[in-house]
């Protein structure tokens, strides 16, 4: 088993990486929170490694962060949810997003996610609620991060429909949330700043 990899970033992307190990080049698959945190191509970088064993592939994923490497295990753990989805639902919101919407049962903002349906969503809620840890706010505040989800996911479509890539998207849209340091914003607000971004 492959714990974590230290080495030279050869090439980056939003969805996967290339880290040179020894003279040894490894793919690893990334979700976007990991990929806001590696530097440039040249530099060095170390992630935790999960490695995926299928009779036809050998994958390996790559995470920041223990907890995301958690988090991204107790996921495929679910029936009907392979490591590419898992990759997708930590690309559309951090960890500690996904924990607060299981906590407060938000299906429908689940099935924002890339991939995820309303089974699913309703099985990643029954399954990994307890698993994830209890709600640590009100349920008030967890009706406002619900629909600043919507809100994410609805900028989310809204870049798509323009004809931007689901990457480029996704990263724009995080890059805003980033800048904004939690302050609530408009669909309208989130999809205009996006724009700034999506292009860079």
């Amino acid at each position: 088993m492959i714990s974590h990899l230290e080495g030279l970033l050869v090439e980056k992307s939003p969805t996967e990486i290339v880290l040179s190990v020894n003279g040894v080049g490894y793919t690893v698959h990334i979700p976007l929170s990991t990929y806001e945190q590696l530097g440039d191509a040249g530099s060095k970088a170390k992630l935790l490694t999960h490695l995926h064993l299928r009779e036809d592939a050998i994958t390996l994923y790559g995470f920041a962060t223990e907890d995301e490497r958690r988090t991204f295990r107790l996921l495929i753990s679910v029936n009907g949810v392979g490591p590419k989805m898992a990759q997708g639902i930590l690309s559309g919101m951090s960890d500690k997003e996904l924990r607060s919407c299981l906590a407060s049962g938000k299906h429908e903002v689940l099935m924002g996610l890339p991939g995820v349906g309303r089974k699913t969503a309703e099985r990643l809620i029954i399954e990994l609620r307890d698993k994830l840890g209890k709600p640590e706010t009100p349920s008030a505040t967890s009706t406002v991060a619900g629909e600043q989800h919507r809100d994410r996911f609805e900028a989310l479509s809204a870049l798509l429909s323009l004809g931007y890539t689901r990457a480029a998207a996704e990263r724009a849209i995080r890059m805003v949330l980033n800048e904004t340091n939690g302050v609530d914003l408009s669909l309208e607000d989130i999809i205009k700043r996006a724009l700034r971004h999506v292009g860079k």
